[in-house]
């Protein structure tokens, strides 16, 4: 989180104090480093040398409309998962020409919404989705483009329950079935078959998987070719894991045990690019997580401090309705005073203000000590944290701001009561 560190005692977002942008926007409270965000991808961009590839942004990582337009203005592609996210695309500007559709479920007026728009292709996941848009690419009288997601029974090391590449995934045509596959593509009407598409998974910690998924799409390429198909783009997914621990440092804060080493991205490129450059295919990859992740913080109010004799309790304003991931998938996240006024450091429940037990954020965290009205911040919130939110409880959304260097702009307004009608 290069842009989002400590100035003495203070936490700043680029040239900002977050205690400042706490005090006047209220908690929760989303904030967004735009140089972040823009560095990140400028540094995927350059990994690639002089390899024809397009890096398509994954909307479903955060959708806000401004960032999405801040990326596809730097020439980004967009991946996305439905018919809501690639309207969200066109409006921020993202080209027909860069947009992919995925996921295992295109419902038939999503295919032809995407088909209308003329969107670059659509990654396809059975024979029947094959069918059903060679049916209604026929009836448009139009040629789809698409690409068949194949699955590979590889380990994808990812420290999450969201590997896409075990028998009992509901992604992908299976590594053995894929070539009949793509016959059964070659002989329906208003299709053109020319690329393969593959995703491992999320949070993924470690290069071997995409060193090994890149030798084995390489050679597959060249099956597939020689069956006639004239493959032409590979979609390489994403998946590249980010740092969760010790992403903010301080004297002060404790470090937090049983950090897994994440390499840097760059690694992941190099581990899959030179065996993929070797087909002389364009280069698709559709990562989100690693692009916004690091860019976004989440700030919260410390509303009261409980002490159950066996446990101690920070409760705080900001919950499962604002940040939903460390209840979905057990995640963890760094949490830090934004102003630290204390080495003496305490362990505690941060629990959040929704009426469900399961409501917390960290369990057992040790940090620097607090006091209410002390304002706190969640880290590597910038994907898969707004997007989750919810009005459970009548709660509402939170604001969300993003900071470019002395500059601050609301990028999305607080929810109001109003608007929960």
């Amino acid at each position: 989180m290069g842009f989002i560190e400590y100035k003495d005692s203070l936490l700043y977002c680029e040239d900002v104090a977050l205690q400042e942008l706490a005090e006047e926007y209220g908690t929760p409270l989303y904030v967004y480093s735009k140089q972040e965000i823009l560095n990140t991808y400028r540094t995927m961009h350059a990994s690639f040398g002089s390899t024809e590839h397009c890096i398509c942004y994954s909307v479903k990582a955060n959708n806000n409309p401004t960032l999405l337009r801040l990326l596809a203005e730097e020439g980004a592609g967009a991946e996305v998962g439905s018919a809501g996210e690639l309207y969200l695309a066109l409006k921020a500007g993202f080209s027909p020409e860069q947009i992919i559709f995925t996921g295992v479920g295109k419902r038939e007026d999503e295919i032809e919404f995407a088909l209308t728009r003329n969107i670059f292709m659509l990654n396809v996941e059975s024979v029947q989705e094959l069918q059903t848009i060679s049916r209604i690419a026929l009836r448009l009288n139009t040629t789809a483009r698409i690409a068949l997601r194949v699955k590979f029974m590889i380990d994808s090391q990812t420290p999450f329950p969201s590997t896409s590449n075990t028998s009992s995934s509901k992604f992908g045509i299976d590594e053995t079935l894929i070539a009949e596959v793509f016959r059964q593509a070659q002989q329906l009407p208003a299709l053109e078959p020319i690329g393969l598409h593959i995703h491992l998974g999320t949070q993924i910690t470690s290069t071997v998987p995409y060193r090994e998924s890149a030798q084995r799409v390489s050679a597959l390429v060249q099956e597939i070719r020689a069956m006639g198909v004239p493959l032409q783009y590979i979609d390489f997914g994403g998946g590249f894991g980010v740092p969760y621990h010790n992403v903010l440092f301080h004297e002060a804060l404790p470090v937090e045990p049983n950090a897994p080493d994440v390499p840097p991205l760059t690694d992941f490129i190099d581990a899959f690019l030179p065996y993929l450059q070797q087909t002389g295919c364009t280069l698709w990859i559709e990562p989100g997580r690693s692009i916004t992740a690091n860019a976004g913080i989440l700030l919260t109010k410390v509303l009261y401090i409980k002490d159950s004799g066996s446990k101690k309790y920070i409760v705080i304003d900001s919950g499962m309705t604002d940040f939903l991931r460390p209840i979905l998938y057990n995640a963890y996240h760094q949490i830090v005073p934004l102003n630290i006024q204390s080495y003496e450091h305490i362990t505690a429940d941060i629990v959040g203000p929704v009426n469900d037990n399961n409501d917390a954020i960290a369990h057992d965290r040790a940090l620097p000590k607090v006091h209410v009205g002390d304002y706190l911040a969640i880290a590597t919130v910038g994907a898969y944290g707004f997007v989750y939110a919810s009005n459970y409880n009548g709660r509402l959304h939170p604001a969300e701001v993003l900071v470019n260097g002395e500059r601050v702009r609301v990028i999305r307004s607080r929810q109001t009561f109003e608007e929960l009608i």
